[in-house]
């Protein structure tokens, strides 16, 4: 799909810039190039009352419920011919409608699963290990609702910690803010599937004159709202005004009608900015496969051992794994050659246990 498609398709990838991937395609030359992307779905704009099911609310917060992580798209700029749900644009009154209905669903889906496995539970009477997981479901069910309605916070802002255990999460987990919770809490909190349990990145959508030129009135009351409410979220100011000018002169930013207006302009798309945050909020990585037929990233979550990153190109890889020939991106670059890394020692086979980094280069070994 193209990036101009995409501006009116709810469904759409963008490739993730890097200058590592690009390089290794300057040096293998190869027939396919498969970078790294990120999957992006339009979901409608929430509006209060959609938490008890006004409107389209039920159908709009099972689609977020869907997603791995939320770029929250926040209108801050003028303009009397986009008219706005609630009659006038008041950018923390939105972020507060949409934090306000997230949490109340949430709150309503944990009372209700709290109240029925309180009620199913029927102990042995003995130490058994049924029973003990059971009781830490009610246990940690009933602190995240506590948390979600006494504390009136996000469960990805609760302190889940315990870095100790953070080896024993597992791979595919659906909730990476909290990637160092206890087992029993990450297993309960992915299988709540909770709104607020996932990564956030504000995307403050600004006229292209603000954004040229870097200002805007609601920008510091923004950025006041989120470290209120949820420190650490990402703010990215943008233009989808200017990103869809961009968009006719041409996809690249080497396109010459496109570079030389940037160049005018004085400023840059924020397209990869948002991509690679995205990417990076869910806490995904990637290692490189490559060679003359193809060169191709591939997106493993952070902490993945090298069984289970070889498993992301076929199953065979992960079940028949031998071992992995690793070697750093980095490394590559710096000696220039496969042949120059093997020489200088830095060409490595890697068994089961080794984490993957990212940016490695691997060529798996299997049955």
């Amino acid at each position: 799909m193209s990036a101009s498609q995409s501006l009116t398709h709810p469904r759409c990838q963008f490739n993730l810039p890097d200058e590592r991937f690009d390089w290794l395609c300057s040096v293998y030359k190869p027939t396919n190039k498969i970078p790294a992307f990120l999957t992006c779905i339009d979901i409608a704009g929430l509006t209060a009352g959609a938490s008890t099911g006004a409107g389209l609310g039920n159908a709009f917060l099972s689609h977020v419920r869907a997603v791995d992580g939320i770029f929250q798209v926040v209108r801050a700029f003028d303009d009397a011919e986009v008219i706005h749900v609630e009659g006038d644009v008041d950018p923390i009154r939105d972020m507060e409608i949409i934090h306000t209905e997230l949490k109340l669903k949430d709150i309503e889906w944990v009372e209700k699963h709290y109240e029925t496995i309180k009620k199913s539970f029927r102990g042995t009477g003995t130490a058994n290990l049924a029973d003990k997981a059971k009781k830490e479901e009610i246990d940690i069910t009933g602190k995240v609702l506590a948390w979600l309605k006494d504390e009136g916070r996000d469960v990805r802002k609760g302190d889940w910690n315990n870095k100790e255990a953070s080896r024993l999460l597992p791979i595919k987990s659906r909730l990476p803010p909290l990637s160092y919770c206890i087992q029993p809490a990450i297993d309960v909190i992915n299988t709540l599937q909770l709104l607020t349990a996932k990564p956030v990145t504000y995307l403050i959508n600004l006229s292209e004159t603000d954004y040229i030129r870097k200002k805007n009135k609601w920008l510091p009351k923004i950025k006041a709202w989120i470290d209120a409410n949820n420190p650490g979220d990402l703010l990215i100011p943008f233009s989808v005004a200017l990103e869809e000018r961009l968009l006719q002169l041409g996809v690249d930013d080497e396109v010459p009608a496109r570079k030389e207006e940037l160049a005018k302009i004085g400023t840059t798309s924020a397209l990869g900015k948002i991509t690679t945050a995205g990417y990076a909020s869910l806490h995904l990585i990637r290692y490189f496969t490559t060679g003359p037929t193809e060169v191709r990233a591939w997106t493993i979550r952070k902490g993945t051992k090298a069984p289970q990153a070889a498993g992301v190109i076929h199953s065979d890889f992960e079940n028949k794994f031998v071992c992995g020939e690793i070697m750093t991106y980095g490394d590559l670059k710096e000696h220039g050659s496969e042949v120059a890394v093997k020489a200088a020692g830095k060409y490595r086979q890697q068994g089961k246990p080794y984490e993957m980094q990212d940016g490695d280069i691997a060529f798996w070994k299997h049955g």
